[in-house]
């Protein structure tokens, strides 16, 4: 009996564990955001909600995107995994106020569904050369028509408007997002995700290899997928600013610790910093001429400590450093370079400190050491018996062997010139006289 209700009991365990693994999961809609500029983190973020999305099988990946643009070889690897991802994507500009501009358009054009928020925009892609310089014209011409291309060969896959989103490559033009409706750039405008998932509930949608698929994704679970701490850590450094504050910062502690050997900290916080900037421009394109006008401005800080130029050096330094901040990331857009005020309220400050701390360091250095034995050179002393050239002398409170180079009487004074073990090797000094002989009457 015992027996036969064990059997009974693992057999509707089994029952219910075969229902479990045949019926198929919840459906559910995988979502990240993307808040920031587009670089190599961004990148790796997506790729990893990509792989996330296909691993689970979820309905569709959902990209809440709000991007001022970024780098051009970190968009294209982008738009490469969307492209052959086997899960729809869908890319959807908001909240209000936000945009998807330069690199961000050409991320929202390569969507399965391209939809945005009202009160955003979009476009501006025309190729920036990286730092703004000038460039000839073939070059220009060059990268112009390299980015129409990229772009007409993803919007014409999707169905959407070439020849008006061609022009925001050719003629940087940006839209609301009532005008990319009407002009089909993008499927919808959505008031929140919900919305917009209710609004392609049932309808196709041409996949890049040209396949039609049915979106019921109304009422689907949506499940936030966040960025890991490693990519929190890197997005944080890899802020231009944060970098360069990073280098400048490591620098200063490196410097204090080579003119305070032996006081650890500084030499620790110096190389970690500097460890983690060079981690972060790793990752973005540097002018490495830049990381060489902050290095220097330090070599003019030390020559102002000096040198003691009225601070001339010191000026110098700091608007070698500034310029050095300013040149440091070699980015298409401005918010992905160092900003002014950074650069100014670190180097004006950094500078200052600099010079402070060497002048102590050259003040420390040639101030006569007055401790120890090397402290005895140079002292007067009173010499206590006749030196011929052997004697007593009392310096500094104690009373010592001596050696004098010339003849010098009990009571005359004596400078000490070296020490020698136990024994001062002195001089004659002029400025003490021996005390006169007592008299009687």
């Amino acid at each position: 009996m015992k027996f036969g209700s064990i059997s009974r009991l693992l057999f509707g365990l089994f029952v219910v564990a075969w229902f479990s693994v045949s019926l198929p999961a919840s459906a559910e809609v995988l979502k990240i955001v993307v808040d920031d500029t587009i670089h190599p983190v961004t990148e790796e973020y997506i790729s990893r909600a990509l792989a996330e999305a296909e691993r689970n099988k979820d309905q569709a990946l959902l990209v809440e995107i709000n991007t001022p643009g970024g780098l051009l070889d970190s968009t294209r690897h982008i738009i490469e995994k969307i492209l052959a991802s086997p899960v729809p994507v869908i890319i959807y500009v908001t909240p209000s106020g936000s945009r998807a501009a330069s690199a961000g358009f050409f991320i929202l054009e390569s969507a399965d569904v391209a939809a945005m928020a009202p009160g955003t925009n979009t476009g501006a892609a025309h190729p920036v050369t990286l730092g703004g310089g000038k460039v000839d014209d073939v070059m220009k011409e060059k990268m112009e028509n390299d980015a129409a291309a990229l772009m007409r060969s993803v919007v014409s896959k999707r169905g959407r408007n070439v020849e008006v989103a061609e022009s925001t490559v050719r003629q940087s033009k940006s839209f609301t997002e009532q005008e990319a409706l009407s002009q089909k750039l993008i499927d919808y405008v959505a008031t929140s995700d919900q919305d917009l998932l209710r609004q392609m509930q049932g309808k196709n949608v041409k996949r890049f290899d040209g396949k039609t698929i049915t979106l019921t994704l109304a009422g689907d679970t949506i499940r936030n997928f966040d960025m890991t701490l490693k990519q929190r850590i890197l997005a944080f450094i890899m802020d231009p600013n944060i970098a360069f504050i990073l280098l400048a910062v490591g620098a200063l502690a490196l410097y204090a610790e080579f003119n305070h050997p032996g006081a650890v900290v500084p030499g620790t916080v110096g190389v970690v910093f500097i460890l983690l900037a060079i981690f972060a421009l790793n990752l973005l394109p540097v002018r490495f001429a830049a990381v060489v006008l902050i290095f220097a401005s330090f070599a003019l800080f030390a020559l102002e400590a000096k040198f003691s130029a009225h601070g001339v050096l010191a000026i110098g330094g700091m608007a070698t450093m500034i310029l050095g901040g300013l040149l440091l990331v070699d980015a298409p857009i401005p918010e992905m370079r160092v900003h002014l005020l950074t650069a100014a309220a670190v180097s004006i400050p950094l500078g200052a400190i600099t010079v402070f701390l060497m002048s102590i360091a050259l003040k420390a250095r040639a101030n006569k050491v007055v401790t120890g034995v090397q402290g005895l050179v140079g002292e007067v002393g009173i010499a206590r018996t006749p030196l011929a050239p052997y004697g007593k002398v009392f310096v500094h409170g104690e009373l010592w062997d001596a050696i004098s180079t010339a003849s010098v009487a009990e009571g005359q004074g004596v400078v000490v010139r070296t020490v020698d073990g136990l024994r001062l090797r002195v001089d004659p000094s002029p400025s003490v006289q021996p005390a006169p002989a007592a008299t009687s009457v």
